[in-house]
């Protein structure tokens, strides 16, 4: 067999370059794995379609009508020569120029694919109240002045994309305004006569104002520009995680909707590092009945329950005074049962109860159904007054718990329910009476204890991503294969009050039900068991 450097040569020339074109094949397929095991999916989609760019018309010229109030519009000056005065010059300012009212009869935002949104304004007027000052060698005066705008255009693009710092960053592209007629009216004791050469003037105004327009609105997007890079993306949820809401990618945008990415990550408070686990990519449904659609994924909760479990939030110590007198108010619903199982083992001897997560709860998201499986230990301890606790039993159990939604304000809030549990006991006390005494309990203390107390945190709920001023209505919530999906319109507000706490449950659309003005009989609105960390 020949070798050396003739070993590719003849007959086994076919081979030699077939094996090249296999190694070819396998480095490109790992180079193909590495990028898609560095690719980062979104944990939260967040999806405008055209009928909320229909409602950003009307709630755009309220904004823009509140704007003009507190913006300071430049001053407008120049110097003319008007030839029916016969002088060489003349010097006029236009200061304390303010919009007194406007119409934006003819406006519409449109997608432009891969770009961002062109706005359209065509036939706008104005109403606007200045004070001037003329200097001529002849002469120099003051006064007021009314001016209609009239023919107002104005087109162009907003280009939407992300900084390093993952904030949604805008850019103004094609901008053309432009107005097409000004009547100029002066007052004062000379109004008359300067009304008399009004019409000459306004040719060179216009002139200069359609000057100013565009350098005005670009001034306004940059201004809009600085407050977006002032916003939170990553923000305190409460004592335990943070939430990461910054955009992984620029804004995707198609004919018919633009879908922003986001993070959608918790992390433990003093700890920044992503989850020992990757996101998944998940569709939004084609759908456009809504004004906003916002898609949360498993990954987020995953997130939310590895951080909250890394921080130590799934532990609860209870007392037996606690237990006792909670079981003793909550148990007029199921008559005496629970008073004699409180009063058999639990006043029999004092002692305090914990429950410790063993792992981060299992997530899952089916079509219909969220379930969380919470994997702890349940442990008793004596508590004698004189000596340090003790461990009188430590046993292992799995609570499947129903997850309900709703969407409260500016938040998603949840509420447990437990559905069963797997109770595993050591080998030393596995007789069926003593399963049944222990599972009784356990059961008590989860139904009364651990879970009213998890909701009663739970009612602080998970901020939603919103624009300033703008709260979510006719919400609806469905739950998907591997991710939830919000379905909501937007109502704008000139003043948002902050809600500092959560009441008024009306109006809220629940998976698993719909009610309103009074609270499900899951999902208590206060419970004795809040007062568990009080002194």
């Amino acid at each position: 067999m020949p070798t050396g450097p003739n070993f590719c040569i003849r007959s086994e020339y076919k081979m030699c370059t077939k094996m090249v074109q296999v190694l070819w094949g396998c480095f490109l397929l790992w180079n193909l794995y590495i990028s898609s095991a560095q690719t980062i999916y979104p944990g939260i989609k967040a999806r405008a379609t055209q009928r909320a760019l229909d409602y950003g018309i009307q709630a755009g010229v309220e904004m823009i009508e509140q704007m003009v109030k507190e913006r300071k519009i430049p001053d407008l000056k120049g110097s003319e020569s008007p030839k029916f005065l016969k002088i060489d010059y003349m010097n006029y300012k236009l200061i304390n120029i303010k919009i007194n009212a406007f119409s934006l009869p003819n406006t519409s935002l449109a997608f432009v694919p891969g770009v961002g949104i062109r706005a359209l304004i065509k036939h706008g007027t104005a109403n606007i109240s200045t004070d001037w000052e003329i200097k001529s060698p002849l002469f120099q005066d003051t006064g007021g002045a009314n001016l209609l705008l009239s023919g107002v255009y104005f087109t162009g693009i907003l280009v939407l994309a992300r900084n390093d710092f993952g904030h949604p960053i805008l850019k103004l592209q094609d901008c053309n305004a432009q107005v097409s007629r000004n009547d100029i009216s002066f007052s004062g004791e000379l109004s008359v006569l300067y009304n008399s050469f009004a019409e000459p003037m306004e040719k060179p105004i216009l002139k200069n104002l359609n000057k100013m327009l565009c350098p005005i609105i670009t001034s306004e997007v940059e201004a809009l520009n600085a407050n977006l890079s002032m916003l939170e993306v990553l923000r305190s949820v409460d004592n335990y995680t943070l939430l990461d809401y910054s955009l992984i990618s620029s804004p995707e945008i198609t004919e018919n909707y633009i879908d922003l990415n986001l993070k959608g990550v918790f992390y433990p408070l003093e700890n920044l590092t992503d989850p020992p686990f990757s996101s998944v990519p998940f569709v939004l449904p084609e759908h456009n009945d809504s004004m906003i659609y916002i898609g949360i994924s498993e990954y987020f909760f995953k997130s939310a329950s590895y951080a909250y479990f890394t921080a130590g939030a799934f532990n609860v110590t209870l007392t037996t005074k606690k237990i006792f007198n909670h079981l003793i108010r909550n148990s007029q619903g199921l008559g005496n049962m629970l008073s004699w199982i409180a009063e058999l083992y639990i006043l029999s001897q004092p002692f305090m109860v914990q429950v410790l997560a063993r792992e981060p709860p299992v997530v899952n998201l089916l079509p219909g159904n969220f379930t969380l499986d919470i994997p702890a230990s349940f442990v008793i301890l004596t508590q004698s007054k004189n000596s340090t606790a003790e461990t009188v039993i430590s046993m292992d159990f799995v609570a499947s718990t129903n997850v309900a939604l709703a969407i409260l304000g500016q938040r998603l809030i949840c509420s447990l329910s437990l559905n069963r549990f797997r109770l595993s006991l050591p080998e030393s006390i596995r007789s069926n009476i003593e399963v049944f005494r222990f599972e009784n309990i356990l059961s008590s203390i989860l139904h009364f204890g651990v879970l009213p107390l998890a909701n009663a945190k739970l009612q602080q709920g998970f901020p939603l991503p919103n624009p300033h001023k703008i709260s979510l209505v006719n919400s609806d919530i469905e739950v998907l294969e591997g991710f939830l999906l919000i379905s909501t319109d937007l109502k704008y507000k000139t003043s948002l009050k902050q809600q500092s706490s959560f009441h008024g449950w009306e109006a809220l659309n629940l998976i698993r039900g719909r009610w309103r003005g009074k609270p499900a009989p899951w999902l208590p609105v206060w419970s004795p068991l809040q007062e568990v960390n009080r002194p």
